[in-house]
Formats: C-alpha cells, sequence, structure tokens
C-alpha cells in the first residue's frame, strides 16, 4: 500500500472565491496569494491518486489564525472523507489560542471521523508551541483520541520560498520535549531537525516523532533520504507530497532513485503510515 501522508483540499466554493478568502486569513493569504498556487478539491486528489498509484492520502488542512476558518474547512475534510472513507483519512485545523471552542472544534471532528491536527503553523497562527499552558490542553485531549499532530517544520539556513516560515528545529524540540505522549509529525524533513538526533539526547527525545518528505525536491538532492535513514532509522520516514503543490511521482522518483531497496522502499512507501495510523 502507497500512503501520501502530506496532501490539502479545498472546497470548490473556497477555490472560486479565492480572492475573498485571502482577505479572511494571514496563514491563507501567506500560502495562496499568488494565483498560479494551486487548489485542489477531494475529486481532484481522488483523480491523482488513481493516476499516480496512490492507495491513501492524509488530507491536512491548514493553520487557520481564524477559528471560524478552521470550523469551515474542516467540515469540508470531514465531507470528503465521508464520500472516500477507503481513500482519504482526515486532520483538522485548530486554533489553539481559542482555548474551550478550540477543544469543542477537537471533539467535533473526532466524532467525525478525523484521526489528527495538522499541518499546523504556528507562525502565521500567532502561537508560541513553547508555551506549555496553552499547548497542553490540546495536546491531552488529542492524545485521549489518540491523534496525531502534524506540523509544519522549516530550515533555519537555505534558500527563501513561499511559505517557508520560521518553524525551525528549536522550536520543534521544544514541543516535542513538553510532549512525549503524543505522535508529531514534522513535515518537510523538519527542517533538518532529524540531523541532531545525532545527539543522544535529541534521538531520545524523538523517539514518538515523525519525519514526512513532502516537497523534497524543492529542498533537498535525493541523499536526503539515505542520510536521515541513517540518523534515524526507515521507520521514522513518511512519505509525502504536499499535493497539489508536487505530483507525488516527483518524490517517489527521488526515492527510486538512490536503490535503498525493497524492504526500506515500503517502509517509507506506506508500511510506516500503515503503523502510525493503525490501519
Amino acid at each position: 500500500m502507497i500512503i501520501d501522508f502530506h496532501t490539502h483540499i479545498f472546497s470548490p466554493r473556497l477555490r472560486e472565491n479565492r480572492e475573498q478568502y485571502l482577505g479572511r486569513d494571514p496563514c491563507f493569504a501567506h500560502l495562496y496569494s499568488d494565483p498560479k498556487a494551486a487548489l485542489a478539491t477531494a475529486e481532484d486528489l481522488i483523480a491523482s491518486m488513481d493516476r499516480e498509484g496512490i492507495d491513501r492520502s492524509i488530507v491536512l488542512n491548514i493553520g487557520w489564525a481564524s477559528h471560524q476558518m478552521c470550523v469551515e474547512t474542516n467540515d469540508y475534510i470531514m465531507e470528503a472523507i465521508s464520500r472516500y472513507p477507503e481513500r482519504l483519512v482526515g486532520f483538522c485545523a485548530l486554533q489553539p489560542k481559542e482555548g474551550e471552542a478550540a477543544i469543542a472544534e477537537l471533539e467535533r471532528c473526532a466524532r467525525g471521523g478525523m484521526r489528527g491536527i495538522g499541518e499546523m503553523r504556528p507562525d502565521t497562527q500567532g502561537l508560541d508551541l513553547g508555551d506549555e499552558a496553552m499547548m497542553r490542553p490540546i495536546v491531552e485531549a488529542a492524545a485521549d483520541h489518540r491523534f496525531i499532530l502534524l506540523t509544519h517544520a522549516s530550515e533555519p539556513v537555505g534558500h527563501l520560498y513561499s511559505g517557508k516560515g520560521n518553524i525551525t528545529p528549536d522550536i520543534l524540540y521544544r514541543f516535542i520535549c513538553h510532549f512525549p505522549q503524543i505522535p508529531i509529525v514534522c513535515a518537510h524533513w523538519g527542517g533538518g531537525l532529524p540531523f541532531y538526533a545525532l545527539m543522544p539526547e535529541v534521538g531520545r527525545a524523538l523517539e514518538n516523532v515523525f519525519f514526512d518528505t513532502a516537497a523534497t525536491p524543492f529542498l533537498y538532492r535525493p541523499e536526503i533520504f539515505t542520510h536521515v535513514a541513517q540518523i534515524v532509522g526507515f521507520d521514522k520516514i513518511l512519505f509525502g507530497s504536499d499535493y497539489p503543490l508536487l505530483a507525488p511521482s516527483r518524490i517517489t522518483s527521488q526515492l527510486r532513485s538512490i536503490g535503498l531497496g525493497e524492504e526500506a522502499e515500503g517502509l517509507i512507501l506506506g508500511g510506516n503510515a500503515e503503523r502510525l495510523l493503525g490501519l
């Protein structure tokens, strides 16, 4: 089974009214103000999966600053996973600063079949992931429902690009150390966080942490798969494309070009995700 752990979908209504939504939330404006930035519906994603041979996709929301936008877009993801229960797995958006309202939204999404939170964007949401008092109620509620938390991550060095942000390994590490009880997926190779696992205490802290491969061709040479696997293990890497930003084949081609072997490729392409999701 091939599982794409990092995709995004939006409702037809949102896509048709992009300009209106740009003015409603800074995260959406940050990511989609360029009219060339693709917006895909659930049907677009299913069609892409069929072309690319993807069995299941995790559909992520984005890090809306507005609680209202979290609720509206979570509705569409819940509707999509109810129509394609064998193909799509949903993650919800939350604004932790909303306190009890955010907890209530998490509970609603759990009842609607969601399996996690993400893609969080602490920078555009105005959050400090290191604020233990604010994040603890969210994490405890997530743990009660066996949710996975997926957060954006970015590199503290290298080229700038649209959506890079500043969720760097030091920020992620503080959050991870506060909350070891919940599975955490750091997108985009964790902004380089796996390399710090060469430090023994960091390696121990990352026991319940995974790294997805979203947007790899824009960030790293294919050898990133080998180097991260050598440090944290093949069982910590989750194939993700960042569709519709990239077609999944862009990442699978990178992976297969370096000859890791059938067993390692199987873990990355789906085995690790199956285990993490309990499929």
